[in-house]
């Protein structure tokens, strides 16, 4: 493993900090204004294998993050919690082992903008999960996004934006 690798694996085991000094559970407790209006933990919470425009001290997953993850269910588990912190920044939620709209949708779902920035963390999210073994967890995601933009984003959500979660879901 790399030592960028290294890093987020320390990360999700509540060993190190991100790049900015903050603890993962620091990260998790985040009101949503700091979610929308921080712009430098997406890269942290969901590692790509890509280096981030928008972050690009944050570390890049390796093979040996990877199979971190995939050893180690503390590591998937903490990953879980960070999918869940993002649902309900988004309104969503877990029922009957689906992703639905939670009780709080209207109050979130200001995402649902032509060319919002949430819609590349959303990418960036499925692609992380299925790289780091959270597979039915992605597939979940990936399909209330679909319905999402036919039964509500049919405006607000783009074609490109659509190909881009329909590649990501392929992963």
């Amino acid at each position: 493993m790399t030592g960028e690798g290294q890093r987020i694996v320390d990360f999700y085991a509540g060993e190190a900090p991100d790049d900015r000094g903050r603890m993962l559970e620091q990260i998790l407790a985040f009101d949503d204004a700091a979610l929308e209006y921080t712009h430098d933990f997406i890269q942290w919470l969901f590692p790509l294998r890509d280096r981030s425009g928008a972050n690009p001290s944050a570390p890049r997953l390796d093979d040996g993050a990877v199979a971190a993850f995939e050893a180690r269910p503390q590591l998937r588990a903490a990953l879980r919690r960070a999918l869940d912190r993002m649902l309900a920044f988004y309104g969503m939620e877990w029922r009957d082992g689906e992703i639905v709209r939670g009780p709080r949708w209207r109050e979130r779902d200001q995402w649902l903008t032509p060319y919002n920035h949430n819609h590349l963390r959303l990418t960036r999210m499925l692609v992380s999960l299925r790289t780091l073994g959270l597979r039915d967890e992605a597939g979940a995601l990936y399909a209330a996004l679909r319905s999402i933009a036919k039964n509500e984003g049919r405006d607000a959500i783009s074609a490109v934006t659509l190909r881009y979660w329909d590649d990501a879901a392929l992963v």
